[in-house]
């Protein structure tokens, strides 16, 4: 076993120089952020989309998820080592001083600072998201609409923050050799990071749960690090019938464009659109689109107007990578910072450069039960996790990893001209392996029993004032301002050109969008015909 390690480490070395100063630095991230808007009394705001926000469809950096009361702030793709992830969180912030004061403007609403959900109403009461009248607003919506009939609205509620990380000349079969490693080594990120233990009662009324009652209003697990990436999240028996496999591009797209063709029964029932003709959903398949496949990690590729996202990976390859598990902090002001930034660099390094042995069903299960021990109860003592047909201790196996990456925060930390920045990430990751108590989920449940009578919505309620007022103190020049109302007046006239444009029918443009044609190559298969 030793001397196996000690190979890695040796071809790991080998790999990692071989990359180069260059290259590294050629790193780049950038940040999706999802909030739900709350009233001050920790209840879900009803109210439409911030008009001073602009266009949710068109909109660069500011747009809505599921919900319309669903904020999600997007960064551009931000490159270099320590400038980068400070350039990120820089932008991020100051999308969110303009969010706020565009809130404010219209009211006394603030961004929930938890993944989990403030106090929710019935189901049928959450607002879904509206992008206008164009054929690819109103899909958007029709494709939420299915969502909702296929897993409930509440579950669409719970928000996280999206990392895309990409590095230059990675190939699309290097890129699918890290997302394997990922998904071995996620349950550090859970354990690490993972902040959301704790949740409303009102998001379980009505359904199964393994929580605990810790108050009146509060379900939680004792030792929980991730109630969102659990079997409480985004969870389906649809899903639960699709073993993906991230062996390659072709085998990841093969499974996907079955799910995207294959009809579904349960879904069928639904149908497509209601006796009154609304519609329901997009596609009564197993999967409506892409995106509606929940992973903690996704290969990505910018896409064309209107293509589809499955295609593009087909035609162009891997271009970035979705990391998708992390919680929102509650105790940084944009729910994340440079240094869980910087361990994610670092991680993913090691994800890519570390051998990646193809997965198998029986690791896929493997891997299955490791995510939901670790949200469930990560930080329960001796925590055991299934590792090759074997159980090993999740801390052990944790400290591992993390001295396997000393190397790579070093060369980070010298590609970036000095200092301990990679390296002081992993000596604070060593910390928390060591002592459970400073993790954050183990601060919530600490700060709700302390201040807050185990309310967890009084806590994140208290967060995420401070959090508003915080956001709203930080200086913000008038340039800056101006910048970005410019931003929103352009998104809203790019709204309504695209309305203007629209001529088809939108039951002929549903069709021809979510018909088995477009996932494939077309122009290979034309180079064929030839």
């Amino acid at each position: 076993m030793t001397s196996l390690l000690a190979r890695s480490a040796a071809l790991l070395g080998d790999r990692l120089q071989a990359l180069g100063p260059a290259r590294l630095k050629g790193m780049r991230r950038g940040i999706e952020k999802e909030s739900l808007r709350a009233q001050p009394g920790g209840a879900l705001a009803l109210t439409p989309h911030p008009a001073a926000l602009g266009s949710a469809l068109t909109h660069p950096c500011i747009t809505t998820d599921f919900s319309e009361s669903q904020v999600e702030l997007v960064t551009a793709a931000h490159k270099g080592l320590g400038d980068g992830a400070d350039a990120a969180l820089r932008e991020l912030t100051q999308i969110h001083q303009f969010t706020y004061r565009a809130m404010q403007a219209v009211g006394d609403e603030m961004l929930w600072v938890s993944s989990m959900p403030c106090g929710l109403p019935t189901d049928e009461t959450i607002p879904i998201a509206r992008f206008g009248s164009s054929n690819v607003g109103r899909a958007k919506s029709v494709y939420r609409m299915g969502l909702s009939h296929r897993y409930g609205r509440r579950m669409q509620t719970i928000s996280g923050i999206h990392y895309n990380w990409s590095l230059p000349d990675v190939t699309s079969e290097q890129y699918f050799a890290l997302i394997r490693n990922f998904r071995r080594h996620a349950f550090l990120l859970l354990y690490l990071f993972g902040a959301s233990p704790a949740v409303c009662s009102t998001f379980v009324a009505g359904r199964q749960h393994e929580l605990q009652q810790l108050s009146s209003s509060t379900m939680y697990m004792p030792h929980g690090t991730s109630l969102r990436m659990g079997r409480l999240g985004y969870q389906s028996d649809a899903q639960a019938s699709l073993a993906v496999s991230y062996n390659s591009l072709e085998g990841y797209g093969a499974s996907l464009q079955d799910a995207l063709t294959r009809p579904y029964p349960a879904y069928e029932a639904v149908g497509i659109q209601n006796p009154g003709g609304d519609y329901n959903q997009l596609a009564t398949t197993l999967l409506q689109i892409e995106n509606e496949f929940y992973g903690t990690i996704r290969p990505k590729r910018v896409i064309f107007p209107g293509e589809r996202p499955l295609h593009a990976l087909r035609e162009r390859g891997v271009e970035y990578i979705e990391v998708r598990l992390m919680d929102l902090d509650p105790f940084e002001p944009v729910g994340i910072n440079a240094q869980t930034m910087r361990f994610l660099d670092v991680f993913l390094l090691h994800c890519l450069l570390s051998d990646s042995p193809p997965d198998t069903p029986q690791e896929i299960a493997e891997l299955k039960h490791n995510q939901h021990h670790t949200a469930a109860r990560g930080r329960q003592s001796g925590l055991l996790l299934k590792r090759g047909g074997r159980e090993v201790p999740l801390t052990g196996w944790g400290a591992e990893v993390v001295a396997q990456c000393a190397p790579i925060a070093a060369a980070l930390d010298a590609a970036n001209g000095g200092g301990t920045q990679y390296r002081d990430t992993l000596l604070a990751a060593e910390a928390a392996l060591l002592d459970p108590a400073t993790l954050p989920s183990a601060r919530v449940l600490a700060a709700m029993a302390r201040d807050h009578e185990n309310s967890f919505v009084a806590f994140a309620r208290e967060r995420s004032a401070r959090t508003k007022e915080a956001l709203l103190g930080l200086p913000f020049s008038a340039e800056q301002q101006a910048a970005f109302e410019a931003l929103s007046r352009q998104s809203i006239a790019e709204q309504k050109k695209i309305e203007a444009a629209d001529t088809m029918p939108f039951e002929i443009y549903r069709q021809q969008y979510v018909s088995a044609d477009r996932l494939g190559l077309p122009s290979r298969e034309a180079a064929v015909a030839l």
